[in-house]
């Protein structure tokens, strides 16, 4: 009895290494930032991670090289904001009212009373920076749209 137990043991040991491993995702690509990323902050920038990290600005993206590599990354190449006046192009998204705002550091931050895609602070929000796909957010009673490319595309 005891062989015939060890037996069904052995045999079955494959099918259950085959079926965990048939669960797992894709592993994440290597993100590869774009060249523009090793230039400085502009002042905008700047203004912009001051606005949202306030007096911990230093601590968790100026001291932090890949945080700093990852914001800039996403300003200058992930986010960007579309107008769209062809209703038959326009999609059912969510809401830019509908995210929440970004306070983990600054508890005075507020949804942007007024969109205006000149200074739009896209830090503010909680946006899904780092998922595998990208995402797109509708600006409330405008035909602007917020692009938010995945960092692995």
């Amino acid at each position: 009895m005891k062989k015939l137990l060890v037996l069904i043991a052995i045999m079955s040991l494959p099918l259950i290494v085959i079926s965990q491993q048939s669960h797992k995702q894709q592993p994440l690509q290597v993100i590869e930032f774009n060249d523009n990323v090793k230039l400085p902050l502009t002042d905008t920038e700047r203004s912009q991670i001051e606005e949202v990290y306030g007096e911990y600005a230093e601590k968790y993206v100026y001291n932090n090289p890949f945080r700093l590599l990852s914001i800039k990354n996403i300003l200058r190449n992930r986010v960007t904001v579309e107008i769209i006046t062809n209703n038959g192009k326009q999609k059912e998204c969510t809401k830019l009212s509908e995210v929440p705002v970004f306070n983990n550091y600054n508890e005075e931050l507020e949804h942007d009373a007024v969109f205006n895609p000149e200074n739009f602070n896209p830090l503010k929000y909680s946006f899904k920076f780092y998922s595998r796909s990208a995402a797109i957010y509708h600006v409330d009673n405008t035909n602007y749209y917020i692009v938010v490319k995945s960092q692995y595309q």
